[in-house]
């Protein structure tokens, strides 16, 4: 079949999120395939949490495909106005995504969302790769994640949306069913996201850059890097021992930026591990003309029981940013939201 397959619990049919206006034609859809897209995909159409199908055609439906989306099982709002959410999927396994309301300098909401339930690549300093995969999720699932933060907590309308795909799972691990799901979302009749409100961080799957570099709509991409070495980044990141870091640095040079274009780089701070001088400087090194123009953002370690890894001090933190802009690299230290609730950046971990 041309759309996504369920999971095995889904008794083989796909989800309702899945399908286009073309595959709803091609499963017969007695009305305007066009309009049962828009009517499924926008929820500020919706009646009593449910899309406005009308009878006849959500008999059909229901024939042909399933209308459930992920059920949200536990709400967890941090002080700083983030809130982390926790989904049961149909099988019953559960994944957790994050709310992060408006800001002055960011007036669209931002939603944390999850690839995969667990993650295959078992990064030492994330609580989600203590978990191991338990599978990926289908594009339906990841859609559905979307409209159900959307119900849930707003906003109401896509154009007010930004979403990252740093929750739980290895984005590019999942790629089929990842780009699947921002096709649909960018879709014109649907949530009518614009790629460049889509960012799709990776540990560095070099395999899943150079494809979803050829695809389109392309998201933005911001990588997280961690480490300055080899030996450390495979210390910490085992993606590293097949991929290296100068593999990967090829990778980006071979991406191709656009107009318009940036990447993101992510850098994990752990106390003692890769908060040196020595780092700061071969960061900036391996960065190279990329340095300035494209932001790197230094997170500093949120603890969590899954990692013996601690935070730097705040001190070591500010220095270690002074240290880069010194080599003229372009920093930000993110602040991650929802760190009371667990909910904040390597935090995420749920299953079942």
């Amino acid at each position: 079949m041309p759309w996504d397959r369920p999971a095995p619990e889904r008794e083989g049919l796909p989800s309702a999120w899945s399908l286009f206006p073309e595959e709803l034609t091609t499963l017969g859809c007695p009305g305007s395939p066009l309009e049962t897209f828009r009517r499924l995909h926008r929820p500020w159409t919706w009646k009593g949490g449910a899309p406005d199908l009308g009878p006849r055609i959500r008999h059909w439906l229901e024939g042909v495909a399933d209308l459930h989306l992920p059920a949200m099982v536990e709400r967890q709002a941090s002080a700083d106005g983030s809130t982390k959410l926790a989904l049961e999927l149909s099988d019953g396994k559960r994944i957790e995504a994050v709310h992060m309301p408006r800001r002055v300098r960011n007036p669209r909401v931002t939603f944390c969302i999850s690839s995969q339930v667990g993650c295959a690549l078992g990064c030492t300093f994330c609580a989600t790769g203590s978990m191991g995969i338990q599978r990926n999720l289908q594009a339906g699932e990841i859609l559905g994640q979307v409209l159900a933060l959307m119900l849930e907590l707003g906003p109401e309308r896509g154009h007010e949306l930004t979403l990252v795909f740093m929750g739980m799972g290895e984005p590019l691990h999942n790629l089929d069913h990842l780009h699947r799901a921002i096709r649909l979302m960018c879709h014109p009749m649907g949530l009518g996201l614009g790629k460049g409100r889509i960012t799709v961080s990776t540990s560095g799957l070099v395999s899943g850059i150079e494809k979803l570099s050829r695809l389109e709509p392309r998201p933005l991409l911001a990588l997280s890097l961690n480490a300055t070495t080899d030996e450390a980044r495979s210390r910490t990141m085992p993606v590293n021992r097949v991929w290296n870091l100068v593999r990967l640095r090829q990778a980006l040079d071979e991406w191709g930026l656009k107009r318009g274009e940036k990447f993101c780089f992510e850098y994990v701070l752990l106390a003692g591990e890769n908060d040196t001088e020595a780092d700061a400087e071969r960061l900036a090194n391996w960065l190279g003309e990329l340095r300035r123009a494209h932001n790197l953002n230094l997170i500093p370690m949120n603890e969590h029981g899954a990692s013996a890894f601690q935070q730097p001090t705040e001190d070591r933190v500010q220095q270690f940013a002074r240290w880069l802009k010194d080599h003229g690299c372009f920093v930000t230290v993110r602040r991650s939201r929802g760190q009371d609730v667990q909910g904040a950046c390597g935090q995420l971990i749920k299953g079942k």
